[in-house]
């Protein structure tokens, strides 16, 4: 939102610097951005030609003697057509920056002819579009002056950063009136509009909606006889710096109000209008030529107001060309009309369409200064364009009414720690035109019309604190605790730090990848659900929620690998999305490496060939991360049954006891690969850090003493032969059960398949660990724990001892 110290000094009296009123905006929540003080335009002077002599070399271009007030004419080479003898106009010096062909000027020879400067058009100053010739000011303009004070040019312009809560604020008038309200002048008083009113508006409105809302109400009145010229040079002036262009009066106008007031408007050529103008949804297939020259298509969900001729105005959002006001337009409707908020920003964003009018309907506008507002712009019309202002007609308005918030002056200190009294937070609301109402601790609170954003009492606190002053805020300790405090992170934000220091721990980098994916690659990775499809995509290619961390961080592979960058191992912690439920949501760590990005490291080496990525080191990775969160590692399971987006015989599932699935691991299938357009040695996990169970509290937090065995452990080796679908793990724990106190570990550490063991078996051998606690084991006592693994081995696994 941008404005002129002269523009926000039409409505507020104050004697306050600029740096005073930019640095209480920001106190009091409207944000200063930026302010251009102009001092850019302060080298420019006013300047006198005193001679005028064709150039030597060249027909077009002349040598000008000019005076600028010192007593010392400069030589300037001037190409424009009004260049004279006696004219007075703007001069810039070497040095000068010219802010509209965006040079500094320096001193050069044109044709052979030294040149000293430049006279300057309007163009060449961004006051116009004028580049036809140099300014021409008259012959009383005060030589070797300020040219920018004489031009009005000197006009500091502020531009804020805007919250979308502030509609109010989308107007001149309503930072006028929260600059006086925080005590920085006073709001001047509006005076009301006064015309002649002859004769009555014919043209007839009609609102045709199925939904009152979309058009809470429409007022409109004719003007006839106007003439449609440019707009006064005060107002061209405040346009341009603002960054809008001229373009008529009656346009300008417009323009006008918009920033003015916040009331965007709309005026129709009324001899273009062809029967009743009639508000109704748009018909699907329908196109209007809008005024930016572009032919939009509209369906049912767009309000149009149209004519016999079909659509003429996006309503609340643009006009259409048809209709639009020229230099032959002498009779206009001005309209003025509320339109709904949430139907004008999804007609704008479905369209690509950003205009002011948008801007202010999507947030909201005063609904009770749609009339005041017509009667404002039709006095502007009779002032600048002249004409017959007709009676005006409003339909489908049926009044505001104000909300009403119950306000216990208590909260103020509650919600922000200050200390305001009841009568100074009573004298805040009132200067901000609430009306506030009863006696005691609580008061009600009307909010007025132009304050859509106030639901209840936090914002009512929320204006009084921003008046008051955040800077009043004090800031203070907190209470020192004599003891040990209790955790203040939640287990999962415990665990999701835990798993990310894991991984990177192991020379993986963290990927940030979208939460939306395509539909393809959702169905992909068991997600697919209707329920997690976008309404609104920002993408074709991200229309669903994921259902899974691979697909983004298998994408990111193959990107840097397709960027010459093969060999990488990233991860992520973040969530998933299984249905639309709360529950659905669940934390996943999960993570890929690719090519020859294994834990020791990547590339080539003198020592032997690279070895690529695989099943075991996406499993470490997995377990890695379980540990670090706190889970039973020695009770876990590792069994076939991964998901179907992994090689089906390099990848497994991870378990604990027979139901509670914590993650998956594997290699990836290839034609998984190849719907991602991914290739390349690729492995991945993914871990469910909210399925890991919460570890039992313990009494105290004091680790249990130490106890290590005097005994010295014993190893024994078994060779068992198994059927080849029979999983090591089983085997594993089938030794394990034997004497869970003895036997403190087993390892697989060979595997042979061949004909001697017969079709379909294989041999697994196994290293026993045993571990006395209390006495040196006798050859009895192994002989019968011996005894014992074979027996559950057979037992559970059909396996017998290898001869």
């Amino acid at each position: 939102m941008k404005f002129t110290l002269s523009w926000l000094k039409d409505h507020l009296e104050t004697d306050a610097t600029l740096e005073e009123i930019c640095e209480r905006l920001t106190a009091i929540g409207l944000e200063v951005e930026d302010v251009d003080d102009k001092k850019a335009y302060q080298p420019f002077t006013i300047a006198r030609v005193i001679s005028a002599e064709k150039h030597p070399e060249a027909d077009r271009l002349k040598v000008l003697m000019v005076d600028a007030g010192d007593g010392q004419p400069v030589q300037i080479v001037c190409g424009a057509p009004n260049a004279r003898e006696g004219l007075v106009g703007a001069l810039a010096r070497p040095g000068t920056y010219v802010p509209g062909i965006d040079v500094t000027l320096s001193v050069g020879k044109i044709r052979g002819v030294e040149s000293h400067g430049m006279m300057c058009s309007e163009k060449e100053l961004d006051m116009s579009d004028d580049h036809d010739g140099i300014i021409d000011l008259p012959e009383d303009a005060p030589v070797g002056s300020s040219f920018a004070a004489y031009a009005g040019l000197d006009d500091p312009v502020i531009e804020i950063n805007l919250t979308p809560n502030r509609p109010d604020c989308t107007s001149i008038l309503g930072i006028a009136r929260d600059l006086a309200a925080s005590g920085l002048g006073r709001l001047k008083d509006q005076p009301e509009p006064a015309f002649k009113v002859e004769g009555e508006t014919a043209q007839n409105v009609r609102i045709e909606l199925d939904d009152a809302s979309l058009c809470p109400g429409f007022a409109w009145r004719m003007v006839r006889g106007v003439k449609n010229g440019p707009s006064p040079k005060w107002m061209q002036k405040r346009l341009l710096a603002i960054g809008l262009r001229p373009i008529s009066a009656l346009v300008d106008v417009t323009n006008y109000m918009t920033f003015d007031q916040g009331r965007p408007m709309h005026v129709f050529d009324a001899d273009k209008v062809k029967g009743d103008l009639v508000v109704r949804r748009a018909q699907d297939g329908e196109e209007i030529l809008a005024l930016d020259t572009r032919t939009y298509k509209l369906d049912p969900s767009n309000v149009v107001i149209a004519d016999d001729n079909g659509p003429e105005s996006i309503g609340g959002i643009m006009g259409g060309e048809h209709s639009g006001c020229d230099e032959n337009t002498t009779n206009v409707l001005i309209e003025s009309a509320l339109w709904d908020p949430i139907n004008i920003a999804k007609t704008g964003r479905s369209h690509g369409i950003i205009t002011d009018a948008r801007y202010r309907f999507e947030r909201g506008v005063d609904p009770e200064y749609m009339v005041p507002g017509l009667e404002r712009t039709t006095e502007l019309v009779l002032d600048m364009c002249g004409g017959t202002a007709a009676e005006a007609r409003v339909t489908g308005y049926s009044g505001h009414e104000k909300k009403v918030v119950e306000f216990p002056y208590s909260e103020v200190g509650r919600l922000t720690g200050l200390s305001v009294s009841d009568d100074e937070a009573t004298e805040i609301l009132t200067r901000l035109g609430f009306e506030v109402s009863g006696t005691g601790p609580a008061v009600s609170v009307a909010v007025p019309s132009w304050r859509p954003d106030i639901d209840g009492k936090a914002d009512l606190v929320e204006e009084v604190m921003r008046i008051h002053g955040v800077d009043n805020i004090r800031p203070q300790a907190l209470p020192a605790s004599g003891a040990v405090n209790e955790k203040i992170l939640t287990t999962l934000q415990i665990r999701t730090r835990s798993a990310k220091r894991a991984l990177a721990a192991r020379g993986m980098l963290e990927a940030v990848t979208w939460s939306f994916i395509s539909g393809e690659q959702a169905s992909l990775f068991g997600g697919g659900d209707r329920t997690l499809r976008l309404a609104n995509p920002i993408a074709s290619d991200m229309s669903d929620m994921r259902p899974s961390l691979l697909p983004g961080l298998i994408s990111a592979a193959g990107r840097n690998a397709a960027r010459g960058y093969g060999d990488v191992a990233l991860f992520e912690v973040s969530g998933i999305y299984e249905n639309d439920t709360p529950e659905g949501q669940r934390r996943v760590a999960g993570g890929i490496r690719r090519g020859t990005a294994g834990l020791t490291g990547s590339g080539r080496h003198w020592d032997g060939a690279a070895k690529p990525v695989g099943v075991f080191d996406a499993k470490a990775d997995a377990v890695a991360v379980l540990e670090a969160c706190g889970a039973p590692v020695d009770r876990l399971s590792f069994e076939r049954g991964a998901p179907g987006w992994y090689h089906p015989g390099r990848s497994g599932l991870i378990k604990l006891g027979p139901k509670t699935v914590l993650g998956h691991f594997g290699e990836f299938h290839p034609k998984t690969l190849d719907s991602l357009d991914v290739s390349g040695p690729l492995a991945g996990f993914e871990v469910f850090v909210d399925a890991i169970p919460e570890p039992k509290r313990k009494a105290t937090r004091t680790k249990p003493v130490l106890d290590l065995s005097t005994f010295q452990a014993v190893r024994r080796d078994f060779a068992f032969v198994v059927d080849t679908e029979v999983p090591a793990a089983t085997l594993e724990r089938a030794a394990q059960g034997a004497d869970k106190q003895l036997i403190t570990g087993v390892n697989v550490f060979d595997m042979f398949e061949g004909p001697s063991l017969g079709e379909g078996k294989k041999s697994l051998a196994l290293e026993i660990t045993i571990q006395p606690r209390d006495r040196t084991l006798t050859e009895e006592d192994l002989d019968r724990l011996m005894k014992s693994v074979i027996a559950n081995v057979e037992k559970s696994t059909g396996g017998v001892l290898r001869g």
